[in-house]
């Protein structure tokens, strides 16, 4: 009796960690799906883009962006608060990272421009993240005890999940520009392809002119005085 006992106690025990184990996973699932905005779009030549963003006083927000396509793969971007205040400038930036806390609240602005360029067409990549990340676990800042071996397991893998979606995110751009810079690469060696086909077929053609000339016989003007 005592025996069976023990043993519906133990698979109790299983049935009870299987279910915390789900309830962790549903809210490590919740936790992925927060987050900030990215976005990838084309900035024609000699033109600007810009976004706008209403936002709370005292909250922390980071702007990264990189310059996938298009010429030195360069771009201006600055950042206006609410009152205009340019507080970011940079210009013909490749990439970089700008992390700000608002000192008041409104809608922020953050362009892209390049009215630089007369006919380099880019591709820009921007990630807007606004706020701290959300914990993973409910109640986690405010708990005094200590994190069950689950917890602590769901917290190892949802750090592990984010540096894998930003080593994700990091090398699709790298390929992105790789592959843009191997089709310009490809193109230029097209166009010379082509001319220096043309240039061989045009002196392909004086050769045989020239040669032509050379065994061509020049007939003598025929010309008599009659005596």
């Amino acid at each position: 009796g005592m025996r069976g006992r023990s043993g519906m106690r133990g698979r109790s025990g299983m049935r009870a960690a299987v279910r915390a184990g789900v309830r962790a996973l549903a809210v490590l699932l919740c936790a992925l799906r927060a987050g900030g905005t990215e976005l990838t779009f084309e900035l024609p030549d000699s033109d600007k883009q810009c976004f706008h963003q209403e936002l709370e006083r005292g909250l922390k927000f980071t702007l990264d962006y990189q310059v996938i396509t298009g010429g030195h793969y360069d771009v201006d971007c600055y950042v206006e608060d609410p009152n205009g205040r340019t507080i970011y400038k940079e210009t013909k930036k490749q990439y970089d990272s700008f992390p700000h806390r608002t000192e008041v609240q409104g809608v922020y602005t953050f362009c892209f421009s390049n009215e630089f360029s007369t006919f380099s067409h880019k591709t820009v990549y921007f990630d807007f993240q606004v706020g701290n990340e959300p914990p993973i676990l409910p109640d986690m800042s405010n708990r005094v005890t200590a994190l069950t071996q689950m917890e602590s397991a769901c917290v190892t893998i949802h750090e592990a999940l984010n540096t894998v979606i930003d080593s994700q995110t990091h090398y699709r751009l790298r390929e992105a520009q790789d592959r843009s810079r191997a089709e310009d690469l490809n193109g230029r060696v097209s166009y010379w392809s082509v001319g220096e086909t043309l240039i061989l077929f045009v002196v392909s053609i004086g050769q045989v002119m020239l040669l032509k000339s050379f065994f061509t016989e020049k007939r003598p003007s025929s010309g008599g005085a009659g005596t």
